[in-house]
């Protein structure tokens, strides 16, 4: 796969930096990509994107499918275009935003039926529409349709969750392969084939296997977790399927983005990550910092002269205090949501630029303690069961 290359992996794990080749760019990971599913971050520009050192966004073609619509899309030269972004883009392949709306949709052995949440309105996705609607999208990764199962999931819901995706992942593959054959290797997006299976760690291994050994993608989506099971769960369904995949391709794990998750996940194995946590909670007025969590409403932050977070190099804590933001907050004034977002994000991409730098140097477990420390010093960390 020359894509994608391994730089170096921990001595004592299977964490790992890698660098892969896009037609959009290159992504160095362990990564984390903001979520600008409907073609925008919340709050946050693109020159704000480029600032805080973005290497690759994530957007979701249900979404865009139904607003603005292909054809807009289209007219611009596809999503690059269209909100005049500069690097890689990966767009979800709405398998996740179907699942969630269980009331209104069908699923079928071809496809699945489902109505708009916006008008109503009825449509059909299929594995190959699903490739086709990327196409136009002009994404530089791309993602098979998949059937999220819910939770808790039983075993029969679950494994049957997982014939379907297997199926629809033989057949985007097939589809992919077909259209963009024409291509050459350098432009060519890269296609990431989706691993399913709940909680189970026998259909986890299965699917990663048939996954590896059938599909043949260009990298890994593991997805339906961090969907309310439990951490261990989480965890240990992750660790199933990075033991049983080939190391020469990347790795997403769908969804993920609390900080002490992303660690254990790369610790694990896994190169990608995305989630909507970092914007959303600052839009709530929390604030992820080096020494933990912090609402920029509480009291004490009245007269606090000192910023967010004195290891932070974003706007908002160069210039702003934590008085100051605690006073936009209260105003309800929206600046206070694109600086807490820009914080929140460029913290994440700070970790994971940290972890590249543990994993060079060799001391990972040494670096992912002390994040634990300093991260959790002043509330007890989650529990895993």
């Amino acid at each position: 796969m020359n894509h994608f290359e391994v730089i170096k992996t921990d001595p004592a794990g299977r964490a790992r930096i890698c660098r892969l080749k896009t037609a959009g760019g290159v992504i160095h990971t362990p990564v984390f990509m903001p979520v600008a599913t409907q073609g925008t971050v919340k709050t946050v520009s693109e020159g704000d994107l480029k600032a805080i050192g973005t290497e690759c966004i994530l957007a979701n073609t249900y979404h865009l499918y139904l607003r603005p619509g292909l054809e807009a899309l289209e007219k611009f030269g596809g999503l690059h275009g269209f909100m005049n972004h500069r690097g890689p883009i990966l767009t979800d392949s709405g398998g996740y935003q179907v699942y969630s709306l269980s009331h209104l949709r069908k699923i079928t052995d071809n496809g699945v039926h489902f109505s708009s949440h916006i008008d109503g309105s009825p449509h059909f996705f299929t594995p190959e529409r699903v490739i086709d609607y990327q196409a136009r999208i002009g994404s530089d990764i791309r993602t098979c349709l998949d059937v999220c199962a819910g939770n808790p999931a039983g075993r029969a819901e679950a494994a049957e969750a997982l014939r379907r995706t297997r199926i629809w992942a033989q057949r985007s593959k097939e589809h992919f392969a077909r259209t963009t054959s024409h291509i050459e290797e350098s432009k060519r997006p890269l296609l990431f084939g989706i691993i399913q299976g709940a909680a189970f760690g026998d259909l986890r291994k299965e699917a990663a296997l048939h996954m590896a050994e059938t599909v043949d993608p260009d990298g890994f989506a593991v997805g339906g977790l961090s969907v309310g099971e439990t951490k261990n769960q989480m965890h240990r369904a992750l660790a199933v399927v990075t033991e049983n995949l080939p190391k020469d391709r990347p790795v997403y794990f769908m969804g993920l983005g609390s900080p002490e998750d992303i660690w254990e996940a790369v610790e694990s194995g896994a190169d990608m990550f995305d989630c909507v946590l970092p914007t959303r909670n600052a839009r709530n007025g929390q604030a992820l910092t080096s020494r933990g969590k912090l609402y920029i409403k509480n009291a004490p932050f009245k007269l606090d002269e000192s910023p967010l977070d004195p290891d932070c190099d974003c706007e908002a804590c160069k210039n702003y205090s934590k008085a100051y933001l605690s006073h936009l907050f209260k105003a309800k004034e929206l600046l206070v949501s694109r600086l807490l977002s820009i914080h929140n994000l460029r913290f994440l991409i700070n970790q994971t630029g940290i972890m590249r730098e543990a994993i060079k140097n060799g001391d990972f477990p040494a670096k992912k303690k002390a994040f634990d420390a300093a991260y959790f010093r002043d509330t007890p960390r989650p529990k895993r069961d």
